[in-house]
């Protein structure tokens, strides 16, 4: 009874211990400790880091029972974790020297590793095989499981160097514009040694590392119209057997192809194709957010703003959406708050108007952090300015925005954002008078119309195409120029 007794107590404090974080996710430990044991003692924070322990322990023994099945998760992950449900059974029996069960498990593990191609693990299954097959001397099953054996391990060297290629490549695309200009030169021999690769190993790993490569390499260069035709491509092999459908990604290759569009300028196709994939993402996964972001800068450039906040509603009743990481939520305020800039103001309550406006008054002007989302974010304040006919902090803005143009957008990359910056300083130039800058700045915004977006590496993000912003712009001063003496910034 008394065991019964304390096992009841820990039950009950570890059932504390997950509702005071699950109600207070951001509390201390010391926090924690004084909700659970009412004081901060010492005595009571290594009791804490026992249950804490319970706890993670009890956690963790619940991913075995996880569901892999569903199909909006990465479709691999089910039968590579059938197969290390094998490998696991399979160790521990033969461990007990139950080799007649072992067999038929490793027989079973390796089909199901070569029907998905995960090499390694057809690599220990046959390794095992040959073990067995040795201590029982079993000579004709030997021989053909050790061939088995050294066509496998030959695959898998070809495999691990293409995932050498690949990992060495995306860790320098992860890195700073600089680290990814360097890199980009380099990847058409990578791309031509992984193809080589393929060509010997004929497997689903190689083929993949060597697409994924291609694919960065030519956003990279702003080929987004060859990422659409490379990933449609892939939709057909796939839909035809050609590839591996237990392994092949099909979220990653619906996420590449909704960005190519969104890059190229063909929001409205985009958008029709962005409605149609997400009902392969699932809501609880970090990819589902990735494609959702997408989604809704599809529906902003296709002019679809109330679409745009239809989605921004759902994502963020998400309830992974403030887990995120804190650059991921600032995104989503930036996001959000172009959206409600843009749809008409009686939309909006009076209490929203002032708190984007306070939120937007304390965005930084520049910030490391905030790469590629730097103008639109200076941009963003100049446009509230604008209706807040401000005229001091309009000007204020603007100077800032010549600034970060001296400063930041030298590269032939950047072209687009300077032609906007630029249209943005005749405005001052023709007194925010909007025919006379609309007719100043003609050849600029063709000039602008002209310019391609550049490759993802050296890109300022438009949240709204700088088109759309500049006739935002004109109509914001066809409603009446801005004016001195108003409320400062």
């Amino acid at each position: 009874m008394p065991v019964l007794d304390l096992r009841s107590r820990q039950a009950n404090k570890e059932n504390q211990f997950v509702a005071a974080l699950t109600d207070s996710p951001e509390a201390t430990q010391l926090q924690v400790v004084k909700a659970l044991y009412g004081k901060a003692t010492a005595a009571n924070v290594r009791a804490l880091q026992k249950l804490q322990s319970r706890v993670r322990t009890k956690l963790l023994n619940q991913l075995y029972f996880l569901d892999h099945s569903d199909s909006r998760h990465l479709v691999s992950r089910r039968y590579e974790l059938e197969c290390l449900d094998l490998l696991h059974k399979v160790s521990i029996l033969y461990a007990e020297r139950e080799y007649k069960m072992s067999e038929r498990l490793l027989q079973r593990c390796l089909r199901l590793a070569e029907t998905g191609e995960f090499t390694q693990y057809a690599v220990q299954c046959a390794r095992m095989l040959r073990n067995l097959y040795a201590e029982q001397r079993q000579v004709i099953p030997y021989k053909k499981v050790v061939k088995v054996l050294l066509r496998a391990q030959q695959v898998l060297a070809w495999e691990d160097e293409a995932e050498q290629l690949y990992t060495d490549t995306q860790l320098a695309l992860s890195g700073t514009v600089a680290a990814r200009r360097t890199v980009l030169p380099l990847l058409p021999d990578r791309i031509a040694h992984l193809e080589a690769l393929h060509r010997k190993a004929r497997s689903f790993t190689t083929y993949s590392a060597t697409y994924r490569v291609r694919l960065a390499f030519e956003e990279l260069q702003g080929n987004y119209q060859e990422i659409i035709r490379v990933t449609a491509a892939a939709s057909r092999r796939l839909r035809d057997g050609k590839l591996n459908a237990r392994r092949f990604d099909i979220r990653f290759n619906h996420f590449m192809s909704i960005y190519a569009y969104l890059r190229s300028r063909q929001p409205v196709q985009g958008l029709r194709l962005a409605e149609e994939y997400s009902r392969d993402f699932h809501p609880s996964s970090s990819n589902w957010f990735y494609f959702q972001e997408h989604h809704v800068l599809l529906a902003l450039h296709a002019e679809q703003y109330e679409r745009a906040q239809q989605l921004m509603s759902l994502i963020t009743k998400n309830p992974a959406y403030l887990i995120q990481r804190e650059a991921a939520l600032q995104r989503w305020d930036l996001y959000k708050a172009y959206i409600e800039f843009v749809l008409p103001p009686q939309r909006l309550t009076t209490a929203r108007q002032r708190q984007m406006a306070q939120w937007v008054l304390q965005l930084p002007e520049y910030s490391r952090d905030k790469r590629g989302h730097n103008v639109a974010i200076l941009v963003l304040q100049l446009l509230y300015f604008l209706r807040e006919r401000n005229l001091e902090a309009v000007l204020m803005r603007l100077e800032r925005l010549r600034k970060y143009q001296q400063r930041h957008l030298h590269e032939p990359a950047t072209l687009r954002s300077r032609l906007f910056l630029r249209l943005l300083q005749v405005i001052v130039e023709k007194n925010f008078d909007a025919p006379k800058a609309a007719e100043r700045g003609k050849t600029l915004f063709q000039q602008l119309r002209d310019t391609p977006p550049p490759g993802e590496a050296f890109a300022e993000v438009e949240i709204i195409p700088y088109e759309q912003l500049w006739n935002l712009v004109l109509g914001l001063l066809r409603e009446g120029a801005p004016v001195a003496n108003e409320l400062g910034s």
